[in-house]
């Protein structure tokens, strides 16, 4: 993550750029030590305007001792890449090149996506030298966020004045998917299914799609599997073994139309949808597919055709870093149309939608059925989890009841939705958010297992 730097620019406020210090009112504090004495001897009181007049020298002493803001330089300090849902730290660097130590109060104008409060640091740096101070940030939107201007008030030591000041760190910082969790389960899922995806394979002659190898016939392995030409050289009977084929097409396509800004636990359903796809990515990218990326609202908002390796996870991670929720409903026929146009070879979709609660059946539906001859598709729904707790709640009263109705109604209705889904060749799931990840990885890997493409 690049950072910023800037130095103070001195022209930035129309009024008065200092002021008194904390220090230099407690000093005029002191003074009304003379006050009490003076009611009796008025010469007191004259030792007390000297006392003032000696405090409001030392100020503008102090004052001419404070630094330009041209000896001053600010930085702004990334750690690492900032991820939705992820706390990542930011520091704050003051570069101090006057010879005299200055302490310092920073505030950081930091984008409500990022952080709702206003993010202000302490800085202590010495005389030709540099301080850091560091704030956090919790990101609670992807894409790109833009980050204002520094104010600076610092003060020397003895904090008698103090000067204002502020740099244009004017910044646009990018949020990414939530990385770490991704990789995480990404790696926790091959690992727990290496072993079994191994024995599967040595089970599936026949099964698979791309040719291995050639080995020697074992009893029960299929007739169908015998090579012929090598069992005539080699005057005994030889089997082709199968693996899973690779190189196959992987197409993401995510919703993200209004159905998905709702939120649960605090993410929207958009974002555990993005969550999702990243994490199914590292997957197929890892299993040597070739895996592609369609976002759309009312118009397409990302479209990245399939590729594969690292550079092209990076680029999968940036376009899905920039999917944002859009009010409206979106255009279901517009994706399915620019997908069919785009592959014209069987693939894999992996669509991540909701459905809208309407007695007819949802657009989305209707055409991801138009893909079904030529593609598989997988639908990826992400539930509501109040809506099903409501629904298996039992009433008390009788407006419970009918809330319960109703989320019943709602339930079964999606049910026969997913059922229709099947019954016309596509696979549907629907999980909790917090499961989605998990279940898409797990039938992307049993689509493979079982040759389905």
């Amino acid at each position: 993550m690049a950072s910023a730097r800037a130095s103070p620019d001195p022209g930035t406020r129309t009024r008065l750029a200092f002021s008194f210090g904390p220090r230099f009112f407690l000093i005029l504090l002191v003074g009304l030590v003379w006050l009490g004495p003076g009611w009796i001897e008025p010469r007191f009181l004259f030792a007390m305007v000297l006392w003032d007049a000696l405090a409001l020298g030392v100020w503008a002493w102090d004052l001419l001792r404070l630094p330009r803001p041209a000896q001053l330089e600010l930085r702004r300090i990334w750690n690492a890449p900032a991820a939705l849902g992820s706390p990542s730290r930011i520091e704050i660097e003051l570069i101090n090149a006057a010879r005299v130590s200055i302490f310092a109060e920073a505030t950081d104008d930091v984008p409500r996506a990022l952080r709702t409060e206003p993010a202000t640091v302490e800085i202590r740096a010495g005389a030709g030298s540099s301080g850091r101070a560091a704030y956090s940030v919790m990101p609670v939107e992807r894409g790109d966020a833009r980050f204002g201007r520094v104010f600076l008030r610092y003060q020397t030591l003895l904090r008698l004045a103090e000067r204002w000041t502020s740099a244009d760190l004017t910044q646009t910082v990018r949020v990414y998917p939530n990385l770490g969790e991704s990789k995480r389960q990404t790696v926790y899922l091959i690992r727990s299914r290496q072993v079994e995806l191994e024995k599967r394979l040595k089970r599936q002659r026949g099964l698979g799609r791309e040719f291995e190898s050639l080995r020697e016939y074992r009893q029960g392995d299929d007739w169908r599997d015998i090579c012929w030409t090598a069992t005539a050289r080699r005057r005994h009977l030889v089997t082709k073994v199968y693996q899973v084929e690779r190189s196959q097409v992987v197409w993401l396509v995510i919703d993200a139309g209004r159905l998905l800004r709702a939120r649960v636990r605090g993410l929207s359903k958009l974002d555990y949808a993005v969550n999702a796809a990243l994490s199914l990515a590292h997957v197929a990218l890892y299993s040597g597919d070739r895996v592609g990326l369609l976002s759309y609202g009312r118009k397409l908002q990302q479209r990245l055709g399939p590729g594969r390796g690292t550079p092209h996870l990076r680029a999968l991670v940036e376009h899905l870093a920039l999917v944002r929720g859009e009010p409206s409903e979106a255009d279901h026929g517009r994706a399915a149309e620019t997908l069919l146009a785009t592959q014209k070879r069987r693939s894999l979709i992996i669509w991540l939608t909701d459905l809208a609660e309407t007695p007819a059946t949802p657009d989305v539906i209707e055409s991801a059925l138009q893909m079904t001859t030529r593609h598989l598709v997988l639908f990826g729904l992400i539930s509501q989890p109040d809506l099903v707790q409501l629904a298996n709640r039992s009433p008390q009263t009788e407006n419970e009841m009918y809330r319960h109705v109703a989320a019943q109604e709602m339930v079964q209705r999606r049910d026969i939705l997913l059922r229709r889904l099947r019954q016309q060749g596509a696979l549907a799931v629907e999980f909790e958010p917090g499961r989605l990840s998990t279940a898409l990885v797990n039938h992307y890997l049993e689509i493979k297992e079982r040759s389905l493409l």
